[in-house]
C-alpha cells in the first residue's frame, strides 16, 4: 500500500535544488519561501537524514541529499513522461536527457544525430558529458551512455548494440622514414606507442595472433592521451605508432597522411552500444534518442560500422 504522504515534499525539495534557493523554488511553485523550507525540513525529519546544508549565502546538497535528489528527479521525470503521454494521446520527447559519450566518437558521430533530433523536438534538451572514463550510469544519474568495447554483466543496465568499431595500427610517413615500419609484434615492445586513457596497469593492444584470434599484446607506451583527436594529432606529428579506429582515421589514410602497419595482425573489432538504466517504463525522450541512434547507425558512413 502507498501511504498518502509518501511523495510529500519531493517537488519542493527537487525544485529547491534545481533553482538554488527556497525563494526561487517558492516563486516557481507559487508558495512562500517559508512553506518550502518547512516542507523540506519535514521531508528530512521523515527520512531521518539531512538533505541540504543551509547557510545564509547558499544551499548545498549533502552526499545523501545528492543521492536522494537524483532518485527523486528520476521519479518526477517518469511521472511527467507518463502524464504527457496520457494527456496528449501520444509520446512526446520532453525534458532534459543526460548523456555520457566517448569524446571523439561522440563529437563526430553522435552529436550530429542529437542536434538534428533537438531541432525536430524543441522541448527535448541535452546535458552531455564527454569522457573516455567508464562512468557509473546509475550512481551518476546518467540517462544514456554510448560505450565502445565489451560490456560487463550488469542487471541494472540495458544495452542495445549500435555497431562495430574496427582498429588499425598506423603511423605517419615521416615516422616510417625515420624508424622503419615494424615487422613483428615483438617490435611493439621497443617502439614508441601512443595510447588512450589507460584502463589497466599493463598497456596492451588487441591484435590477431597466428591463428587469427584477437588477444591482448603488450606494448611500450611513450605518450598517453584521453582524447582520440589528440591521439591522431600526435601520430600525424610523428610521435609514434597508434592503434586507432577506422572511423577516426579514414580521411588521413585516404590522403596518405597516415599509413597502416602490421595489417596481418590488425583488424580487431569492438562493439558499440547504447546503455541505459533498466526500467519498466522507458520515457519518450529516451525512446526517441535510442531510436534515432539506431536509425543513424545503419546509414552509410555513419561511423558505427566496421
Amino acid at each position: 500500500m502507498i501511504h498518502q504522504d509518501r511523495f510529500t515534499g519531493l517537488a519542493e525539495f527537487v525544485t529547491t535544488v534545481q533553482t538554488g534557493s527556497f525563494t526561487a523554488a517558492a516563486s516557481h511553485l507559487g508558495l512562500t519561501s517559508s512553506a518550502i523550507g518547512k516542507s523540506v525540513s519535514r521531508l528530512e525529519a521523515k527520512l531521518g537524514i539531512k538533505l541540504l546544508h543551509r547557510t545564509t549565502r547558499r544551499l548545498t546538497l549533502t552526499p545523501e541529499g545528492q543521492d536522494y535528489f537524483t532518485a527523486c528527479q528520476r521519479i518526477l521525470e517518469d511521472l511527467d513522461g507518463v502524464e504527457t503521454g496520457i494527456t496528449t494521446g501520444r509520446d512526446n520527447p520532453v525534458g532534459t536527457i543526460r548523456l555520457n559519450l566517448p569524446a571523439a566518437f561522440g563529437r563526430r558521430h553522435v552529436m550530429p544525430v542529437l542536434m538534428e533530433l533537438t531541432a525536430r523536438h524543441p522541448r527535448l534538451d541535452l546535458s552531455v558529458m564527454f569522457s573516455e572514463r567508464t562512468s557509473d550510469i546509475v550512481d551518476e544519474g546518467i540517462d544514456l551512455a554510448v560505450r565502445i568495447g565489451t560490456l560487463g554483466n550488469d542487471a541494472d543496465l540495458t544495452a542495445k548494440r549500435l555497431g562495430t568499431q574496427r582498429l588499425l595500427i598506423c603511423a605517419s610517413p615521416a615516422y616510417i622514414v625515420a624508424h622503419g615500419a615494424p615487422a613483428t609484434l615483438d617490435a611493439l615492445k621497443q617502439r614508441d606507442c601512443i595510447i588512450g586513457w589507460r584502463r589497466i596497469p599493463r598497456p596492451t593492444w588487441l591484435l590477431k595472433n597466428e591463428v587469427g584470434d584477437c588477444v591482448p599484446h603488450e606494448i611500450h607506451v611513450r605518450h598517453e592521451f584521453s582524447d582520440g583527436d589528440a591521439m591522431v594529432q600526435a601520430v600525424l606529428a610523428g610521435g609514434g605508432l597508434c592503434q586507432l579506429p577506422t572511423w577516426l582515421i579514414a580521411q588521413e589514410l585516404a590522403a596518405g597522411r597516415l599509413v597502416s602497419v602490421l595489417d596481418h595482425y590488425a583488424g580487431a573489432e569492438m562493439p558499440i552500444h547504447a546503455v541505459w538504466p533498466t526500467s519498466r517504463y522507458l520515457q519518450p525522450k529516451m525512446r526517441t534518442v535510442i531510436d534515432a541512434l539506431t536509425e543513424a547507425a545503419h546509414r552509410p558512413g555513419s561511423g558505427f560500422e566496421a
